[in-house]
């Protein structure tokens, strides 16, 4: 084995290592009773995802790489097998709460065992085997990301439902933004922009089919949509005119009784926020976030704008220099206010950006054979796109043709409003 090789191994294994510990450092401020609760269906325990991801790596990579492996536990696959019908029965996801064993300290020493064992493989395998087992470690890497953001997200849900409203984690540098860039339009110029990953790096399959769309022009505004612009929706009565609503997201509101977005409340008169930080005063100069498609839709409608395409989202991109919001990495967890006073702000990172595009297929995609078929293509139905990332998403794990998805009435990941006209 060359120098250069080895070298390449050893970044590898060093990525893998940093991913698994970013993994158990999100969850590190937990008890272990708060890594077994589920307050509702699209929220996993902590100690749910902590397994799932280290059995993905021992389904995915060790069984079949690793000569004479031996599984952690034979009843893993069927407790944290999240989808995957090729690989067998599984828990359903409603039940996830009910996996009080195996305890928490076997949890760790179940991501510790595939952890070595990924570290002895990396080491043994001839460069043939090598060459073919790095797409699918690179799987494994882009899905505990998935989850590191679904971990932050479902942390800050089921703290939410305590009655306590108990901080996740205390700031020390704790600032309340004083100004923002005020709103404008950039324009984006029409024409024939090419949509769809085209580089050699990673991407997931719904990214693929390079293709071609025809844009007319529009304008993009030039930062994310803020809590203060949004209470004034609020107040303005927006929650109760069937004007600014599409009929099912109207039923929605009406069947919930929503009245804001999900963590704001209202207390003699001041509106208060919940936050990973514990309870906060509403900062009106930050994103707004945790709202659905329907109250982001509501919104543009009520402000006479709209939502962008995914399509034109893309080509935004393509023709602004990037511009970076706040990621997971900085440990906030939480949405920032815009700072720059021109350009393009918040493109990446802080709040995730509903876009009024269906979750379909690009043309010419496929489906992969066997169970990593499956991680993609078959949620293609009733689901909305979202672009840009957030406050929970690695920075090193979003790109420009990202393209995430929720069905329409989702709230508790971070998803906000960007204008277009």
């Amino acid at each position: 084995m060359s120098v250069l090789e080895a070298s390449q191994i050893q970044a590898v294994a060093q990525r893998f290592a940093l991913t698994r510990a970013q993994t158990e450092k999100i969850c590190q401020p937990l008890e272990p009773e708060d890594t077994v609760v589920q307050p509702m269906v699209d929220v996993s325990p902590p100690k749910w995802h902590m397994a799932h991801t280290t059995w993905f790596f021992e389904q995915f990579v060790l069984q079949p790489y690793l000569k004479n492996y031996k599984v952690f536990h034979p009843n893993y696959s069927f407790l944290f097998n999240s989808y995957y019908n090729s690989v067998g029965n599984r828990v359903q996801r409603a039940e996830r709460s009910t996996l009080t064993r195996p305890p928490l300290r076997d949890v760790y020493s179940f991501r510790e065992h595939v952890n070595e064992h990924i570290e002895q493989l990396l080491h043994t395998l001839d460069e043939e085997k090598l060459s073919e087992l790095m797409p699918v470690l690179e799987l494994g890497l882009q899905h505990e990301q998935q989850h590191q953001e679904l971990l932050i997200t479902d942390i800050k849900y089921i703290l939410s439902t305590n009655p306590l409203l108990p901080a996740y984690q205390h700031l020390h540098d704790k600032t309340t933004s004083t100004a923002i860039p005020t709103a404008e339009f950039l324009e984006v110029p029409g024409g024939i922009y090419q949509i769809g990953y085209k580089g050699e790096d990673f991407c997931f399959d719904n990214e693929l089919g390079v293709h071609e769309v025809l844009l007319a022009d529009f304008s993009i505004m030039n930062r994310l949509v803020t809590n203060g612009e949004y209470l004034e929706f609020v107040k303005g009565g927006g929650y109760t005119d069937f004007r600014f609503w599409l009929d099912e997201g109207l039923a929605l509101v009406r069947a919930s009784n929503l009245k804001a977005p999900l963590y704001w409340l209202e207390q003699d008169g001041d509106w208060m926020q919940y936050t990973l930080h514990g309870l906060e005063k509403l900062d009106l100069n930050k994103p707004v976030s945790h709202i659905s498609f329907y109250e982001a839709q509501a919104y543009a409608y009520w402000a006479g704008k709209r939502l962008l395409t995914e399509f034109e989202w893309e080509a935004a991109a393509q023709v602004y220099p990037p511009s970076q919001g706040n990621f997971q990495d900085s440990g906030r967890y939480e949405p920032t206010a815009a700072t720059k006073a021109i350009g393009m702000q918040q493109l990446y990172g802080d709040a995730w950006e509903w876009t009024y595009s269906a979750y379909h297929p690009y043309p010419g995609f496929s489906t992969a054979p066997g169970a990593l078929g499956e991680y993609n293509g078959k949620f293609m139905i009733n689901q909305m796109v979202l672009r840009g990332g957030s406050c929970a998403t690695p920075q090193n794990h979003i790109r420009t043709t990202y393209r995430n998805f929720f069905h329409p009435d989702k709230r508790w990941q971070f998803t906000g409003i960007r204008l277009a006209q």
